[in-house]
């Protein structure tokens, strides 16, 4: 797959919209779009007449690594369409609470539908959309991972840049297995108690306000996944992403770093 690079922008400013600290790589940057948000626009090449797009909307887990994991029926249009052309896009949007949305940061991914049964996958789907448990079952619903060939994150009026696989997805050797799997990273949920997740909550709801959201309450947080590069958590229908202010290379690196989260 080719880009034309001269559509390839400078990115510069202390901080955008989407939360990006001018040091961060552009794979950091699109990276963090993607883990704060539940869902995203898929879009599927219609089987019905070669060429045409499909899109629809699809909830949207992430692995370790940052690679999009989805849950779909085979029933459902979309499937069919990526079952004869394994080719998908996928857009996060990371513009939500902003007065001018096209000023904040969102990201396009490109990849291919690879079905997968690896438990880690299903397990980190289900922490982050746990009422998909009530068909997680059926028989015509199974676990996809979009294998990404390659990503455009936009940051804002004049502000983007393409990103390739190397870039985007962290590698499995460092950072991606910082956890060591999904027993790592579970353990590591439970390990943390009720005061340090209302820390955190505390912590979510002080950005929401800043970023624009509301009030997001202060009950009910639930911890869903832990990663090398931040924390998310739940609220009824409510996602929120902690990012660590660099990438951990251990389970106890990444304790530390929820820790000082939550005591900061």
């Amino acid at each position: 797959m080719r880009v034309d690079p001269g559509s390839e922008t400078v990115v510069n400013g202390s901080r955008a919209a989407g939360g990006e600290a001018s040091g961060d790589s552009p794979g950091r940057m699109a990276r963090r779009v993607m883990r704060r948000v539940d869902r995203a626009a898929l879009a599927t090449v219609w089987r019905h007449e070669s060429g045409w797009p499909y899109p629809t909307l699809t909830l949207v887990a992430l692995d370790w690594d940052g690679s999009p994991l989805l849950l779909v029926s085979t029933l459902a249009e979309h499937t069919r369409n990526f079952l004869a052309d394994d080719r998908v896009g996928l857009l996060f949007d990371g513009t939500v609470g902003l007065a001018d949305p096209l000023a904040g940061a969102r990201v396009t991914v490109l990849g291919r539908m690879c079905p997968t049964q690896a438990p880690q996958h299903r397990a980190r789907y289900l922490a982050r959309h746990p009422g998909a448990a009530l068909y997680d079952g059926f028989g015509d619903f199974a676990y996809y991972r979009v294998e990404v060939e390659q990503a455009h994150w936009v940051g804002g009026f004049g502000r983007s840049h393409w990103i390739d696989r190397a870039a985007l997805i962290l590698n499995s050797g460092s950072e991606a297995g910082a956890l060591g799997g999904w027993a790592g990273e579970d353990a590591l949920i439970r390990r943390i108690d009720p005061e340090n997740i209302r820390a955190l909550a505390d912590r979510v709801i002080v950005q929401a306000l800043h970023r624009g959201l509301g009030s997001l309450g202060t009950d009910d947080w639930a911890l869903t996944g832990i990663d090398a590069e931040g924390c998310d958590l739940r609220r009824k229908g409510a996602v929120f992403r902690l990012d660590f202010e660099d990438p951990m290379e251990s389970i106890e690196a990444a304790w530390a770093a929820i820790v000082q989260l939550a005591t900061r």
